[in-house]
């Protein structure tokens, strides 16, 4: 069975960083996309940044952009996102999800179980 496992959440005040990562096993994912996406109470969830697999292009939402690097290391079939100059908005629980890709939550047929991230003012 296919799994992903985030880690690297947590609790940081504003301005700082964290790295998490997304562990996938039981087959590999390289012509499939890795996208992260998060989560907050009371709101939809939303894509944070996609990298294809097989290419390598990137792609942010807007709210995260020239903050945060998404990446992957094919030969350890893991992917990473490393979050900078942390904001309280950014306060969620994230995701990472492996499928064909898109900003639609839809087009993942893989997720991880979450981890937190908490950013204190």
């Amino acid at each position: 069975q296919v799994q992903l496992g985030e880690s690297g959440g947590g609790l940081v005040q504003a301005g700082g960083s964290l790295r998490l990562s997304c562990a996938v096993s039981g087959r590999t994912f390289s012509s499939y996309a890795m996208g992260w996406f998060r989560q907050a109470p009371g709101k939809e969830r939303e894509l944070v940044a996609v990298i294809s697999w097989g290419y390598g292009s990137t792609y942010y939402a807007d709210s995260v952009k020239g903050r945060f690097t998404i990446s992957r290391d094919n030969a350890k079939n893991t992917g990473y996102l490393q979050m900078n100059s942390l904001k309280p908005e950014d306060t969620a629980v994230y995701y990472c999800a492996a499928g064909r890709g898109g900003s639609d939550p839809q087009g993942y047929n893989y997720w991880g179980q979450g981890t937190q991230v908490t950013v204190s003012s």
